[in-house]
């Protein structure tokens, strides 16, 4: 059972259902791209001040077997809430993109489109995303759809999580 900490700030309370460490799987796929099932990490912290830290690691499954095959995605950044009900997330990625997202807070769900995309000179063609997070019977469901690479904004990866701290 998830507990609040009493000395959460009280602008991050309405975020409070991310923290955790979280293990799940999922799928990820797009047209540039074959299908696969991944594994997941997330770590969801805060030290206090008014945002909380977003760490997370994926891998390829084997589809057999559900073995780790080798390191997929891996993201590092911050969610930020702002007083009316908006929040931001910042997002960095090893693969040379920097997102900014924008979107609203509800109990238990999060909807957000980015509002900035950064790539460095080597990085793939990534134009825009959404992403949506939600609490669904204590698991941490989330979805990303991506325009990226030449092709319109769709489905890109999904997955379900489940608090294990």
């Amino acid at each position: 059972m998830f507990q609040l900490d009493a000395d959460l700030p009280e602008p991050i309370r309405p975020l409070a259902w991310l923290l955790g460490h979280w293990e799940g799987a999922g799928v990820v796929g797009y047209p540039t791209i074959d299908s696969a099932n991944f594994g997941q990490q997330v770590d969801v912290t805060h030290d206090g001040r008014g945002f909380l830290t977003w760490e997370s690691r994926a891998w390829i499954l084997d589809p057999d077997s559900a073995e780790k095959l080798r390191p997929a995605a891996r993201e590092s950044g911050f969610w930020r809430p702002q007083e009316d009900g908006e929040v931001e997330l910042l997002l960095a990625h090893p693969t040379g993109i920097i997102e900014m997202y924008v979107g609203r807070m509800e109990p238990a769900r999060i909807t957000l489109r980015s509002d900035a995309v950064l790539r460095s000179p080597r990085a793939k063609e990534y134009n825009s995303a959404t992403r949506m997070y939600g609490l669904v019977e204590s698991q941490l469901m989330w979805v990303m759809d991506m325009a990226a690479v030449g092709e319109r904004l769709q489905s890109h990866v999904s997955a379900t999580l489940k608090r294990v701290e």
